[in-house]
């Protein structure tokens, strides 16, 4: 029997210990600091998320283990795995909270929300998702991704006394916590029918269940992705999205659209990929599927968004990611099929990367925009041009991206991308629907491309009267220029993401 005693590698498990720790230290800060030095929580999470960053440069030089069962079997098996997959998601993870931070700052101000807690939530729940792609059992895969979601529910509803916000945490918490109860009792099947929680063991004792346990096997491995599709806001699970993006203050629905998506894709990458390989017969067309179900019902639902209602910049945004998270879904189905499904996740992660830096910057200026125009119509943006320039070429830079033309070549190249992999996995007919559903959604982005660059009415057009705008606070113009020098600087070399994304998951 191996010895149950063993060190702890805190190099490889820094990025999300570091994390937690400063949520705990600005917990612990809140209670001491007086109302007027409230804004230091804001700068102590910005630098934590920046220490948490840095500690991901001494993992570079090779994969790290920690948390092992050793003398079981020949190999050991390990509950956090620090490999070059792991710290590309810790990378978005940790860069996507950092920008979240430096969106929310006159955010958390202006709104007047509770500073202590806001900061607290958000590092809670990136110490979560941190973890998460680390996780290398089902156990701990579970733990990661409700530390993650948990403090997120708070969030949604940290506007106190606003119904809007109230309603759209209950809703999503309902939801979420449903979902939940599922991802669970599938484990537990998986775990009755193979004794054992580590993924990589997972994978090789279902390659030979017993007969009678097959079926219960099944039913495992099918719950267990229920919960993780609806992480990632895939059909059907996909209905909480739009009303929590609405309801939660624009930081919030930012985070969740990049963090909360990375971290419902890695849970499904790992699960698929490394524990249920043997299953891929089942997963993969399911996969392919919810797939072309959710491009289709985002871009759809993108589509039918009118202008000049209430909060439509933030709900076209919203469904623009349920049909962003249906081209993720493609390559992880194209897995299933591949020789070589390492390859085809990075693409996935790929996509991911370039998805993450551009959506942040798009809700980073609707941000902007809210400021003089708190319903945050799409008409709002007529006229941006004359009156903030940088920030419209920003947005119409990110928009493009998002759309996949010149001169957001990254997004053209992440599309391509997905495409190629669903190709050569035979997955022909998934990529017709997806360049039918990258033309829907041509229309909506370059409709509101265009917006930007119209002369404002003399009367109608929120702030087309602004003759002096107001100042941009520092934090928010550091998160779209942040966002837009990211998209510029994966946009001139492309091919070294996908080279940086595709690094060995198995």
């Amino acid at each position: 029997m191996g010895s149950l005693i063993q060190s702890v590698d805190w190099l490889a498990i820094a990025p999300p210990t570091v994390t937690a720790v400063v949520a705990l230290a600005v917990l612990v800060a809140d209670l001491f600091l007086p109302e007027g030095r409230k804004p230091l929580l804001g700068r102590l999470s910005v630098a934590g998320l920046l220490l948490a960053g840095l500690s991901l440069l001494p993992l570079l030089d090779g994969d790290r283990s920690t948390f092992c069962l050793t003398g079981v079997s020949d190999r050991d098996a390990c509950s956090y795995t620090a490999d070059h997959f792991t710290l590309v998601i810790q990378l978005l993870v940790l860069g996507g909270a950092l920008l979240t931070a430096l969106l929310s700052m006159s955010a958390v101000r202006d709104q007047r929300l509770p500073e202590g807690e806001f900061w607290f939530l958000l590092l809670s729940s990136a110490a979560g998702a941190a973890l998460l792609p680390a996780s290398r059992d089902l156990a701990t895969l579970v733990v990661a991704l409700e530390v993650a979601s948990l403090p997120a529910f708070a969030l949604v509803g940290l506007r106190r006394g606003e119904r809007r916000s109230s309603e759209a945490a209950l809703k999503f918490f309902l939801s979420s916590v449903t979902a939940t109860a599922v991802t669970l009792l599938g484990v537990s099947f998986v775990y009755a029918a193979t004794g054992t929680l580590h993924l990589t063991e997972v994978a090789e004792k279902l390659g030979h269940v017993d007969p009678r346990l097959d079926t219960l096997a099944q039913a495992g491995v099918a719950l267990t992705l229920v919960g993780f599709a609806f992480k990632t806001a895939a059909v059907p699970f996909h209905f909480w999205v739009p009303d929590t993006y609405v309801g939660a203050p624009l930081p919030v629905a930012a985070y969740l659209s990049v963090i909360g998506k990375a971290v419902g894709f890695t849970g499904l990458i790992l699960v698929t990929v490394v524990a249920f390989p043997s299953y891929a017969s089942v997963w993969a067309p399911a996969l392919a599927v919810l797939a072309a179900l959710t491009m289709t019902a985002g871009n759809v639902a993108a589509l039918r968004q009118r202008p000049e209602r209430a909060h439509s910049a933030v709900r076209l945004l919203a469904w623009s990611s349920v049909g962003q998270a249906g081209y993720l879904l493609v390559p992880i189905a194209a897995a299933g099929y591949a020789d070589d499904p390492a390859h085809a996740i990075g693409s996935t992660v790929a996509y991911a990367l370039m998805y993450a830096a551009v959506n942040l910057g798009a809700f980073a200026v609707a941000a902007l925009v809210a400021r003089t125009s708190p319903r945050n119509r799409i008409t709002d943006y007529r006229g941006l041009y004359a009156r903030r320039p940088l920030a419209a070429l920003a947005m119409g830079f990110f928009l493009l991206c998002l759309a996949g033309l010149p001169p957001g070549i990254i997004g053209l190249f992440a599309k391509v991308t997905v495409f190629t992999a669903a190709v050569d996995a035979g997955l022909g007919w998934l990529a017709v629907v997806m360049a039918l559903n990258v033309v829907i959604a041509l229309y909506y982005y370059l409709q509101w491309t265009a917006t930007l660059f119209r002369p404002a009415e003399e009367t109608g057009a929120a702030g087309a009267g602004e003759a002096a705008p107001v100042r941009i606070p520092l934090p928010l113009g550091a998160a779209i220029a942040l966002s837009a020098a990211a998209g510029i600087a994966l946009s001139g070399a492309p091919q070294l993401v996908l080279r940086f994304a595709s690094g060995a998951l198995l």
